[in-house]
């Protein structure tokens, strides 16, 4: 009968999230880690495979819970504008919070990475294309509801939109407070496109 592990996976796999989350994936060392999580690394290597697997184990919770709310505001809301307003100022409320280490996951983990961690940065990278993608989808439903103008470069939209989101995690580890990220959402959302059926004829 196999040997019951003496921790809580669950809580480990939190604790490995906050603590790539806080360090970055290359700062990371698997002592940081097993210190953090209080297991040995045989332990480690038994829950979760090497580091490489347990931070991907580490992407995919954090996507579920801490980042989960850009999912939600871009497949709730009824307009490609309220749900990028949505995303905006709930992300000025989770890069900021107390309750974990400041800024997104996604963006910060894998920044100044050496060659050997490539695939991390480009495992990164593709989340971030999937969700600037996903700001490209809720602004084409716009376009295609004649709620901005004709000929509207979407593409670029969410870009710029993408690009101010990662720029607010990259505020908010710098020491920015909700506020002032709720005021870069509001001075972003000034530069949406006003079509005829927002009140511009």
């Amino acid at each position: 009968m196999a040997r019951q592990r003496a921790f809580d996976r669950d809580v480990a796999l939190e604790t490995a999230l906050r603590t790539f989350w806080r360090h970055g994936y290359e700062a990371t060392s698997i002592a940081e880690l097993t210190a953090a999580m209080g297991i040995r690394p045989p332990s480690l290597y038994a829950a979760f495979g090497d580091k490489r697997r347990l931070f991907e184990e580490v992407v995919g919770r954090y996507q579920q819970t801490h980042g989960a709310f850009t999912t939600r505001a871009l497949t709730e809301e009824p307009t490609g504008r309220q749900a990028i307003e949505r995303v905006l100022r709930e992300a000025a409320a989770e890069y900021t919070s107390e309750e974990h280490p400041r800024g997104c996951l996604i963006i910060s983990a894998a920044v100044n990475c050496g060659p050997a961690s490539a695939e991390v940065e480009e495992l990164l990278r593709g989340f971030r294309e999937e969700a600037k993608a996903a700001l490209k989808r809720r602004i084409d439903d716009d376009a295609a509801a004649g709620l901005i103008p004709a000929g509207t470069d979407t593409a670029g939209l969410a870009t710029f939109y993408a690009a101010v989101i990662q720029g607010m995690s990259t505020q908010a580890r710098d020491g920015a407070g909700h506020a002032d990220l709720l005021r870069i959402a509001a001075l972003a959302m000034s530069a949406w496109p006003v079509g005829r059926r927002e009140g511009v004829g």
